[in-house]
């Protein structure tokens, strides 16, 4: 029972200063001025910490580091560890063949005394795993939510312990090294919503699935990746931009998604309010969309997933929102002002207009509309074949209680919710369970379902079991 007791953070402080191979530096800059003392506290300091340093004004955190536009951000966290990480090599060029450098950097912004902001902040860890190796790093961002800036200096102190824990001795288990970042901290005090790790140390670390983990286990409501594949945090990337979101489960992604996406960003696109040039098209995956029959998410399954939406160009987001009026206010929030646009399948209109959905809601259906079609957004419906008369069913023929129609005629006429008027119409047959089976039999014809690309990944990599030989190695 002791072996699986977790470390308080003081323990975990210690076993770093105890550890002979790791030395290096700690510079924290804005609130952040917490995780060296922890290392202080814990006794043995010494053979750990070779310098630290704040700088809590502006000028002279500029004449370190360089001017920068933001302070609180990604690329002030590079040019600290940039900065910091290169004066170990350059100052302890004698300790190189038997030490383990590393350099830690934060830049965090509090509660302010008046309470308008938002606490966050950017915090990193360039390491070596032996020493003379090349360095690896990894890059978290996250959220504090304590009302209290003091609080929240405590919390900071204990993650950027947890980080530098986790960094050195647990990235060989991805689980329990996400898991341990919030060890010593009350649940829903920090979210960490980015997690990043490069380096040849790390290659193992498939960034998306840690994406994943923070999901999962609760350390975020939300993570994305670029196309790319690399991990994006979500208030920069949305940051005063246009979205269009499509959501579903995408197993596979078929033409019908393609059509659902492309003709709601024509109409979204003549929108005075819109900036094609200024628009992120997001894919969102929720956890409950990745759940096997087991109850259990099949991790590359999801990597499969995630590999076709990223070849497509699209940006993914996962998150553990059970509905669109989580979804939308979410990303409405971090466009800041921008118009936000998504799009449903006609059969998901008619499901948001049954009131049962909302009974957590003390306003029910009002207040949970209010959510989904607030200000700067819009829905797009597309509409589906009804199979009993062969009939299109769209928002002018939806049947819905008559006492309800009244609030989807104010959605349409006040411009909140549009219907998609020119569907490929000999796609809407296709019904992604139906395609995923014709897949599993390589039944003739299921190609002619999905986009080209889409199929010559299920086919070279073996997706969603087509039964074949893997033509390439999979991601793992």
């Amino acid at each position: 029972m002791e072996s699986n007791r977790k470390l308080s953070t003081k323990e975990k402080a210690l076993k770093i200063n105890l550890d002979q191979r790791v030395y290096g530096s700690f510079a924290e800059i804005g609130a952040g001025q917490e995780v060296a003392a922890n290392f202080f506290k814990a006794g043995g300091a010494s053979g750990t910490v070779a310098k630290t340093m704040s700088a809590y004004d502006m000028a002279f955190s500029d004449a370190i580091y360089g001017e920068a536009g933001r302070y609180v951000c990604e690329e002030r966290l590079i040019r600290m560890l940039d900065k910091e990480y290169s004066l170990l090599g350059k100052r302890l060029k004698f300790r190189e063949h038997n030490t383990s450098f590393f350099a830690f950097a934060d830049t965090v912004e509090t509660t302010n005394y008046q309470r308008t902001n938002k606490g966050h902040g950017w915090m990193g860890l360039r390491f070596q795993v032996n020493p003379e190796r090349e360095p690896n790093e990894c890059v978290i961002h996250f959220l504090l939510n304590d009302s209290e800036a003091n609080w929240q200096q405590r919390a900071i102190g204990i993650i950027g312990v947890n980080l530098m824990y986790a960094s050195l001795y647990l990235i060989d288990s991805l689980d329990e090294l996400v898991k341990s970042l919030l060890d010593g901290i009350v649940p829903g005090t920090i979210e960490i919503d980015m997690i990043r790790f490069t380096g040849k140390d790390v290659e193992h670390i498939d960034n998306r699935l840690l994406s994943l983990k923070l999901v999962k286990n609760g350390l975020s409501n939300a993570a994305m990746f670029g196309p790319d594949g690399h991990a994006l945090q979500p208030s920069e990337a949305l940051y005063k931009k246009n979205a269009m979101v499509l959501s579903g489960r995408f197993r596979p992604f078929t033409k019908v998604n393609e059509d659902m996406l492309d003709k709601a960003l024509l109409l979204f696109k003549q929108d005075s309010e819109v900036d094609e040039n200024n628009l992120l098209i997001i894919t969102e995956l929720t956890l409950n969309a990745l759940v096997d029959t087991n109850g259990l998410i099949d991790e590359q399954d999801f990597l499969d997933r995630v590999d076709i939406l990223c070849s497509l160009g699209h940006t993914v987001m996962i998150t553990n929102f059970l509905d669109y009026y989580f979804l939308v206010p979410f990303i409405n929030n971090l466009t800041r002002g921008k118009k936000v646009g998504y799009v449903l399948g006609i059969r998901n209109i008619e499901r948001i207009f049954k009131p049962e959905l909302y009974e957590e809601f003390h306003g029910g259906m009002l207040e949970a509309f209010s959510k989904m079609f607030g200000k700067n957004v819009k829905a797009f419906a597309y509409p589906h074949i009804n199979e009993n008369n062969n009939n299109l069913v769209n928002l002018e023929n939806l049947e819905i209680d008559q006492s309800r129609k009244a609030l989807l005629r104010y959605l349409i006429d006040n411009n909140k919710l549009e219907d998609i008027t020119n569907p490929d119409h000999s796609l809407l047959n296709i019904h992604s369970d139906l395609v995923l089976k014709m897949i599993k039999q390589n039944d003739e014809g299921w190609e002619n379902h999905v986009p080209i690309k889409v199929a010559e990944a299920i086919k070279v990599n073996c997706l969603f079991d087509f039964p074949c030989e893997p033509i390439s190695i999979k991601k793992q």
